[in-house]
């Protein structure tokens, strides 16, 4: 089993990927920029959370959905991961906070809505982050964003 397989296998709980998940993953460990269009529930965030376990640096997830932010960072720190998320629904005070933890490499994975990038002091607070790579969730909604 290799080191691939035993993430799955530990930190999600499967021993074998759904369809097309083993390419998606192997091609973002490549460093590859990859699309992904897949159906509902066949196992999308798994193709960039797992890569994130994988890799230095962190994997900055752009979600529009503050409910969906939320669901996806409990699930993931059940598993034992390290993630957060930044949006309106927490405190200035405990945005600082999650930016310095992710600024000491603390953290593997941020979720953040779209509006994050409209604000200068988050984009400047990036430039302090080993980012190493973005995940668009919902890109379906990206046309949408601009309004």
């Amino acid at each position: 089993m290799n080191r691939v397989e035993e993430r799955l296998r530990e930190v999600f709980g499967f021993s074998t990927f759904r369809a097309g998940q083993r390419e998606i993953v192997e091609a973002v460990l490549a460093g590859e920029d990859i699309l992904v269009v897949m159906p509902t529930g066949a196992g999308k965030s798994l193709c960039y959370q797992l890569p994130a376990l994988l890799l230095p640096g962190t994997t900055l997830v752009i979600s529009p959905l503050i409910s969906l932010m939320k669901d996806q960072v409990d699930a993931l720190r059940r598993r034992g991961v390290a993630a957060t998320f930044i949006n309106s629904s927490i405190p200035f005070e405990a945005q600082c906070e999650r930016i310095e933890a992710l600024r000491r490499g603390e953290l593997r994975i941020l979720y953040v809505a779209p509006e994050r990038f409209r604000s200068q002091r988050f984009l400047d607070a990036l430039t302090r982050i080993e980012v190493s790579r973005f995940a668009v969730d919902e890109a379906h909604c990206i046309s949408e964003w601009g309004h």
